[in-house]
C-alpha cells in the first residue's frame, strides 16, 4: 500500500492473522445498528466490508461519536482488531471485528434515493441518473475491476508479441461506412465539420503503409445508430492491424488476445476454436453469430413441401422462398397458445409473416403444421426434424432474408429461456462471408463489412462482372455465446483492386478520391499486404462479467435513447456558442 496515508488497511482485507493490531479504516457506513449496550457499524470500501463494534469495552466518548453516524456517511474508524464473538462464515472478514477507540465523520450525506444495498429496487433510469451511487454497488465495482484487468492482460499479451500501441485521431474526416457519423462543427473553418471515428480503420491501414508492422489500440469509437442491451453510441474496441499476415496469422493473434482475457479473469483454458463458413452458419443456425452452446440446428424442408396445396406454404415459397424448421425437444406440453403466440410475435420482428408449429404426439402431428400439410408431407417433415412424441416443431416459410434470422434469433432466445446451454462459454470462427450484399432500397451492392475488405484472391477476377453476389470476402468474425465479439479481414493493399471494389459499390473515381483520397494515396506508395481485427471490448467484458447488459460494465453508460441521465446530455447550448460555430438550430 501507499505510504503516508492515514488508513492502515482496507475494509475487506482484515483476517484472523490481524487480531491484536491497531488499525485505521476509512469508508462508507453501510449500516448502523444500536442495541443499547452494544452497537455495530458495517464499514464498506471497494475491497469489502468490516464490522466495527462499540460496547462496554469502549470509552463513553466513542458511543457519542457513533451517535453522529448515519447510513452512507463517510467515516474513519480507529480501533483494535479482535476475534468476532459470532463469526460470519459468509463474509471474508467474518472472523474479526474492529473494537472502536475512535470514530470520526469525514462527510455527511443528504437523504439518498437508494443505497448500495437497495439499488436494485430502483428503476434503471433512476440508477443511471444517480450513477455515482449505483457504482457503490459491489457488483458494478467488480465489473470495473474485471474491465481493468482484461485491458491490462490484453496489453501484456500484445506487447509480448511486438505490437505498438498508437493513438489515432478522434477529430476526423467524415467517411460514411454504414452507421451515421457523429459530427462536430469547426469554429475555425466555417461550414466544415469533423466526424468522430466509427473505427480507426483508415488510420490503422495507413500505419501499415508507414511501416509500423504491428499496431494495436484500445480506442473509443462512435456510431449514431439504434441501440440495444449490447450496444452503445460510444464504445471501446481493441483494434489490431498486422503487416504481411495470412488469415491464420490474424486469427492466431486474436485467439491470443481472447485467451489472455479469459485466463486472467475466468481462469479458463480455451481449446482449439472451430471454424465454420458463413454458408454453414446460416444453414445450421440461421444467423452469422451463432450460439453454439447447444444443438437444435435448423433444417431445410423446402423440397418436402414444394408441391403443397396450402396457399400459405406455396405463397411463401414463391420467388425463391424457403421452408425451414427446428425441433424443440420435449417442449410440446409446455408450449401453450400464449407461449406459441409469443414465439410468433418474436419472429415477426425479423420480417417473417408468422410461425407454423406442430406438436408430435402418439397419434401423430397436431397444430398449424398438421392443418396445412398433407399426411405424407407432415410425416416427411416430422422425420426430417427427428420428431418424437413430446417434441415441438417450429417452421418458417418465406424469403430467406426473413426466415433465417427469424428462426435463428428465436433459436438463440429459446436456448436462454429453456436453459439448453451445455457450456458456460462456446467460441467459433465464422469466415468466408459474402463480400457484397444487395440493398433493395438503393438498388445497389453494399459492402457486407466495409469497402476496404479484400475479396478472396480466387474471387478477385469476378469484380466488374455480373457475379458480384458470388464474391467472398477475406473476412472473419469471432463469436462467443451468440455474440460477435471480434471481426476483421485481410485488407485491400492494391489500389487497382480497391478502385474495382469502389466501382462495384457504385462509388465513382471522383467520389472515391473525395472521400478516401488520403488512403488511396497511401495504397499507391508501396502498401504491404495487411489485415487485422477489432474486438468489441465492452461486449467481451460483459461476457467475462456474466451479465447480459453492456451498461453493467461501462462506468458512465447511456440509455437506449443515447442519453446520459446523470450528466443530462445531450443538452441545449447557449445560442452564442452556436453562432460562434456558424450553426443554427432548426428544431
Amino acid at each position: 500500500m501507499l505510504k503516508n496515508v492515514r488508513r492502515t488497511h482496507r475494509c475487506g482485507e482484515l483476517r484472523a492473522e490481524h487480531i491484536g493490531q491497531q488499525v485505521v479504516l476509512q469508508g462508507w457506513a453501510q449500516s448502523v445498528r444500536d442495541f443499547g449496550g452494544v452497537a455495530f457499524v458495517v464499514l464498506r470500501d471497494r475491497y469489502g466490508l468490516a464490522q466495527v463494534t462499540v460496547d462496554e469495552r469502549c470509552a463513553p466518548s466513542v458511543k457519542d461519536e457513533l451517535g453522529l453516524v448515519r447510513s452512507e456517511y463517510v467515516v474513519e474508524v480507529t480501533g483494535e482488531v479482535v476475534a468476532r464473538a459470532n463469526p460470519n462464515p459468509n463474509l471474508p472478514t467474518g472472523a474479526i471485528e474492529i473494537l472502536a477507540s475512535g470514530i470520526k465523520v469525514l462527510n455527511k450525506t443528504e437523504p439518498l434515493p437508494f443505497t448500495a444495498e437497495t439499488a436494485l429496487q430502483a428503476q434503471e433510469e433512476t440508477r443511471l441518473k444517480w450513477r455515482f451511487l449505483d457504482l457503490r454497488r459491489p457488483t458494478l465495482q467488480r465489473h470495473l475491476v474485471i474491465r481493468h484487468k482484461a485491458s491490462q492482460a490484453v496489453r501484456r499479451y500484445l506487447d509480448g508479441e511486438d505490437f505498438i500501441e498508437v493513438e489515432t485521431p478522434i477529430l476526423n474526416k467524415s467517411t460514411p461506412e454504414g452507421a451515421r457519423d457523429y459530427l462536430v462543427p469547426s469554429r475555425v473553418h466555417p461550414g466544415q465539420w469533423y466526424a468522430l471515428p466509427q473505427s480507426p480503420q483508415i488510420f490503422k491501414q495507413i500505419l501499415m503503409v508507414a511501416g509500423m508492422d504491428r499496431y494495436f489500440q484500445i480506442v473509443k469509437c462512435f456510431r449514431d445508430e439504434d441501440l440495444r442491451a449490447d450496444r452503445q453510441p460510444e464504445f471501446t474496441q481493441i483494434d489490431i492491424e498486422i503487416s504481411f499476415p495470412t488469415e491464420d496469422t490474424v486469427m492466431e493473434v486474436a485467439e491470443g488476445v481472447l485467451r489472455a482475457m479469459f485466463t486472467e479473469i475466468r481462469g479458463l483454458t480455451i481449446d482449439e476454436i472451430p471454424r465454420i463458413t458463413y454458408a454453414e452458419a446460416i444453414d445450421r443456425y440461421g444467423i452469422d453469430s451463432p450460439d453454439t452452446r447447444f444443438g437444435m440446428h435448423l433444417k431445410t424442408l423446402t423440397d418436402l413441401v414444394v408441391g403443397s396445396a396450402s396457399t400459405v406454404i406455396s405463397g411463401g415459397l414463391a420467388n425463391g422462398g424457403v421452408c425451414r424448421g427446428m425441433n424443440v425437444k420435449g417442449h410440446a406440453e409446455a408450449a401453450s397458445n400464449k407461449v406459441l403466440n409469443g414465439y410468433t410475435e418474436f419472429v415477426k420482428r425479423y420480417g417473417m409473416g408468422g410461425l407454423l408449429w406442430g406438436k408430435v404426439g402418439a397419434e401423430g402431428l397436431t397444430g398449424s403444421l398438421a392443418k396445412l400439410l398433407s399426411a405424407d408431407e407432415a410425416a416427411a417433415v416430422v422425420s426430417a426434424l427427428g420428431g418424437e412424441a413430446g417434441d415441438l416443431l417450429l417452421v418458417g416459410v418465406g424469403a430467406p432474408s426473413a426466415v433465417n434470422p427469424g428462426l435463428g434469433r428465436l433459436r438463440a432466445q429459446l436456448g436462454r429461456d429453456l436453459s439448453l446451454h451445455q457450456h458456460e462459454f462456446s467460441f467459433c470462427w465464422v469466415k468466408d462471408f459474402p463480400a457484397f450484399d444487395w440493398d433493395k432500397d438503393s438498388q445497389r451492392w453494399v459492402a457486407m463489412h466495409h469497402p476496404f475488405t479484400s475479396p478472396k484472391p480466387e474471387d478477385i477476377a469476378l469484380l466488374g462482372t455480373d457475379r458480384a453476389g458470388e464474391i467472398r470476402a477475406s473476412a472473419y468474425d469471432l463469436v462467443c455465446n451468440g455474440y460477435e465479439i471480434a471481426g476483421g479481414s485481410i485488407r485491400i493493399h492494391d489500389s487497382a483492386v480497391q478502385s474495382k471494389v469502389f466501382s462495384a459499390l457504385g462509388i465513382e473515381a471522383e467520389e472515391a478520391e473525395e472521400r478516401f483520397g488520403f488512403l488511396l494515396s497511401a495504397l499507391r506508395c508501396g502498401a504491404p499486404p495487411h489485415g487485422g481485427i477489432a474486438f468489441g471490448f465492452d461486449r467481451s467484458v460483459m461476457l467475462l462479467a456474466g451479465t447480459e447488459n453492456i451498461r453493467d460494465v461501462i462506468a458512465f453508460p447511456k440509455t437506449t435513447k443515447a442519453q446520459d441521465m446523470m450528466a443530462g446530455s445531450p443538452s441545449p447550448v447557449d445560442p452564442a456558442q452556436l453562432a460562434e460555430l456558424h450553426v443554427k438550430n432548426l428544431g
